[in-house]
């Protein structure tokens, strides 16, 4: 989506004409980038690549300026060569960007790995705990798809078409259509028209009579957006850049925030047009949503107490007609990120566009129970509907189950369209349950991290899944069914668990133990605990004794068979190649021995229970003595470490 809570916004542009020289260039660019001129910011931005110049402010803007503007493509090419400069610490926030731009470009696994890195850069972030919590999510997409019928709509323009509403049998929509106006109507942030509001009647058979503009006393010389009407049609909430006097008013930057506006209809026609007592002049506040009943007033906003980029508030609207204080709707539905364009169905279904919550890439469109906030988990509504692009503004009738959204996907008519849908089947928002516990070694009871549990029901199909986490806690979500379930726990080199729970009126069950039993078959005396647990060996580098990070993960193995059976004691023999005299390498298989026996120490097996010797060149694996010619690769296969069982 290339226009939303940030985007219809205003600065005021500083042209610079005439600079030649390659540090005026960069001021241009940051001058132009700073205005929120970002379409320019990107041109200019490009031609000093081309002439060879690069840095890290460079690849940050151009990465920002695309991924504000939807190009997630390019914003990923900048981002990549970002993270491929060296010697520089990077702020966190490029780490999820980067992983965000990833998805859209349906490279899922990399996307993860960056997430991963997010979360061990920013771990308390609240996009990384969610990211943990549902390691599975494109499980969780997948099964949620396939609902939907979509089709992209005949009144779509060349430019940026989104926000629809329902109005009687009317659908009114934003749009940045060209209206024929001079050049000043022209938005910096992306080059295309400002919007306006239009309308189109919806006919008995869903076609749609050629578009108009809505009203000459609502649509002025800014940006006019996302409305929605009361049930009697009487009134409208809609957004409009702040704007007094016929221009618009401006921050001490020369921000042109938006606001919310009320209109009231009078003989046929919006007057009495007037901004809410809870906009501001130093933040946004846009894209309303009425409640059910009318008495709570929905929107999106980036003021001070925003959790991210933009939060989803709400306030009440008393019956005096008077507003109440702001409230943050909180972490069930906002994140570090940005959520945005809420909308409320008549089953009180709080549907939202976030970033922040896993999806599919982009802005997904996700829904929540509002009546259970606090328990619940906001569902993404899968595909079709969600794209690796942005998908936002959604709307539904919940009698006729058709409605609306708008997307940037692949194959649109202009840069957002509006598409209409209709649902063949629901999603229960609030008919789960809660499975909370731990997994551990049956024998050892340290916990097991990365478990895999998939929760099934009495037909053994698999109705929820996840991962225990780097302290072995897991958090399921099931059905809310009453009946017998089974927690089917998998983790490797120990047996399958099965773990019954039974779902019944306490829909939130709390401190399960999952306990799994090691495969490891006890080994013979005098064993290599190589061969038995069909390991690698541990090889070391040329002259070196250090650990290397691939020795690291099979030492793992070691410790885990060590911990299983506690009794077992064993000599690490460590050996060298035979490249350097035969004292030396007795001393350097030494220090390796050593290495490798204070490295089990360290990771908690008591040193009573090994023993060491380095063994120099005499146990040579193949004929690479002394006096023989032979390859780095041969050589490499006599440097390692052993594992002998002595008790």
């Amino acid at each position: 989506m290339k226009i939303n809570l940030s985007h219809i916004v205003l600065y005021t542009a500083f042209a610079c004409f005439g600079l030649q020289a390659q540090e005026k260039q960069v001021e241009k660019a940051q001058s132009k980038f700073n205005s929120f001129d970002y379409a320019d910011a990107i041109s200019t931005y490009e031609d000093l690549i081309k002439e060879g110049y690069s840095s890290e402010e460079v690849y940050k803007n151009l990465g920002d300026a695309n991924y504000m503007n939807a190009q997630y493509k390019e914003a990923s090419t900048w981002y990549q060569k970002l993270f491929e400069l060296e010697n520089t610490t990077i702020d966190s926030e490029y780490l999820y960007r980067y992983a965000q731009t990833l998805k859209s470009l349906k490279e899922y696994d990399a996307s993860d790995a960056w997430m991963e890195k997010f979360d061990q850069a920013k771990a308390t972030d609240g996009r990384a705990q969610k990211f943990n919590s549902e390691k599975d999510y494109l499980t969780a997409i997948k099964e949620n798809s396939g609902r939907y019928t979509i089709k992209n709509l005949p009144i779509n323009s060349k430019e940026s078409d989104f926000s629809p509403a329902f109005y009687e049998n009317e659908l009114i929509f934003s749009s940045a259509r060209d209206s024929g106006t001079v050049t000043k109507t022209i938005h910096l942030w992306n080059r295309k028209s400002f919007l306006n509001l239009y309308k189109t009647t919806v006919t008995e058979n869903d076609d749609f009579t050629t578009p108009t503009k809505l009203s000459k006393t609502v649509n002025k010389k800014a940006h006019e957006s996302s409305p929605v009407f009361t049930k009697d049609g009487q009134t409208m909430y809609f957004t409009r850049n702040n704007f007094k006097n016929g221009s618009f008013s401006r921050d001490e930057e020369g921000v042109s925030h938006l606001k919310l506006y009320k209109a009231t209809l009078k003989d046929g026609a919006w007057t009495d047009i007037t901004a809410l007592p809870f906009n501001g002049e130093d933040y946004s506040t846009a894209h309303p949503a009425l409640s059910t009943d009318e008495t709570k007033l929905y929107f999106a906003s980036d003021r001070p107490g925003t959790i991210g980029a933009s939060d989803i508030f709400y306030v009440t609207i008393n019956t005096d007609g008077s507003y109440g204080t702001p409230v943050n709707l909180g972490s069930s539905v906002n994140t570090e990120s940005r959520e945005t364009f809420p909308n409320i169905s008549d089953a009180a279904i709080l549907y939202f566009a976030s970033d922040g919550h896993p999806g599919l890439g982009g802005l997904d469109v996700f829904g929540i129970d509002l009546a259970e906030l606090e328990r619940t988990k906001a569902k993404n509504l899968g595909q079709p509907l969600n794209s690796e692009q942005d998908d936002f503004s959604y709307i539904i009738n919940d009698t006729t189950k058709k409605g609306y959204f708008a997307s940037n996907r692949e194959h649109g008519v202009g840069s957002d369209d509006i598409y209409s849908f209709s649902e063949s089947k629901a999603l229960d928002f609030n008919c789960y349950s809660n499975l909370k516990g731990i997994v551990k070694d049956e024998k050892t009871k340290e916990i097991i991290a990365d478990a895999i549990l998939n929760i099934t029901n009495a037909n053994g199909e698999i109705i929820g899944k996840g991962i225990s986490d780097s302290e072995g806690n897991f958090d399921l979500d099931s059905s809310c069914e009453k009946g017998t379930y089974t927690i089917i726990t998998l983790k490797e080199n120990y047996a399958e668990a099965t773990t019954a729970v039974e779902i019944g009126t306490n829909l939130e069950i709390n401190n399960i133990e999952i306990f799994l039993i090691s495969n490891f078959a006890p080994a013979d005396l005098g064993a290599d605990l190589a061969k038995k647990l069909n390991l690698e060996k541990i090889y070391f580098d040329f002259d070196q004794s250090y650990i290397r990070k691939d020795a690291q993960i099979i030492m793992e193995k070691v410790i885990a068979y060590l911990n299983q059976y506690p009794n077992t004691k064993i000599r690490i023999g460590s050996h060298t190649d035979a490249i350097a005299n035969d004292a030396y390498n007795s001393r350097l298989s030494e220090r390796r021995a050593k290495a490798t026996y204070e490295y089990l120490v360290k990771k908690g097996i008591a040193a009573s229970r090994l023993t060491f010797k380095g063994f120099g060149e005499t146990q040579l694996n193949n004929e690479c003595k002394n006096t023989v010619n032979c390859s780095a690769e041969k050589h490499q296969l006599n440097r390692r470490s052993e594992f002998i069982v002595i008790e």
